[in-house]
């Protein structure tokens, strides 16, 4: 029964990229034509011929989104040990407060940010495109980091403590460690929702600084199917290719700790 819920799912996950696949040598077929009348090679040929520019827009977003994972991870990792250890007075309030903004869409959030932006002088700049997707992103990699800290518990930070390890060194050697498989659950979620942010970068960046979503979304307006789609495949090859990496260094580490 598990199998055959599973086979649905990866069917009904691959149909759409199979009509992509479709539309990248075949931008004229429609439905109900089983098989297309003409076949075209103009989205590979795009590729080809265009392959620096669309570099640049790749590295650009990659970079930026890897930035905003290690801030996020820097922001989140005090606030989470402190939701996962302590009890205080309106902790479920103020845990709500600060997930806040992955409940509010991209647009209402970011009106109000602009503003500050400017007046601040990050717009228009890389390290303003990072710090939103921060804001907008970092409850992922917070909810992430506390069920690790819980599911972890302080046995471990209480016994290095009492043989006089320092806080420092507790997190680095002993929690850090443990800490891993959450970490890289939330840094692949904040990683997908800043890689694949558009509206964020194209406001707070102002066209000054580089990204594939910017780069993609004219086509996918245009009637020209054959690039939009071959470029859209391409966008998958980024985080699907770092996911598998990210998985088989933590496998090989933990392996290596005997853990697997």
């Amino acid at each position: 029964m598990n199998r055959v819920v599973f086979l649905l799912i990866g069917v009904f996950s691959l149909l759409p990229l199979a009509v992509l696949g479709v539309y990248t040598v075949a931008p004229g077929w429609s439905w109900p034509q089983l098989i297309p009348d003409e076949l075209s090679y103009r989205g590979a040929i795009y590729l080809t011929d265009h392959a620096l520019d669309i570099g640049s827009k790749l590295l650009s977003s990659m970079a930026y989104s890897l930035c905003t994972v290690m801030l996020s991870l820097v922001l989140c990792i005090m606030p989470a040990h402190h939701f996962a250890r302590c009890r205080f007075t309106g902790k479920r309030f103020l845990e709500g407060l600060l997930l806040a903004p992955a409940l509010v869409p991209s647009m209402t959030f970011s009106m109000g940010v602009h503003v500050m932006f400017i007046h601040a002088g990050l717009a228009d700049t890389f390290p303003g495109v990072v710090l939103v997707l921060t804001l907008f992103s970092y409850p992922y990699m917070l909810r992430a980091l506390v069920a690790g800290f819980q599911a972890v518990g302080p046995e471990y930070e209480q016994c290095a403590a009492n043989l006089g390890a320092s806080p420092l060194r507790i997190f680095l050697k002993v929690e850090l460690p443990l800490l891993i498989p959450a970490v890289v659950a939330g840094a692949s979620i904040v990683f997908l929702v800043a890689f694949s942010e558009y509206f964020l970068v194209f406001l707070i960046g102002g066209g000054a600084v580089d990204s594939y979503t910017g780069y993609l979304f004219p086509f996918l307006n245009s009637s020209d199917r054959s690039v939009g789609s071959a470029l859209t495949l391409l966008f998958l090859v980024v985080p699907i290719s770092l996911f598998f990496v990210v998985e088989y260094l933590t496998t090989r580490v933990y392996r290596g700790r005997g853990i697997y």
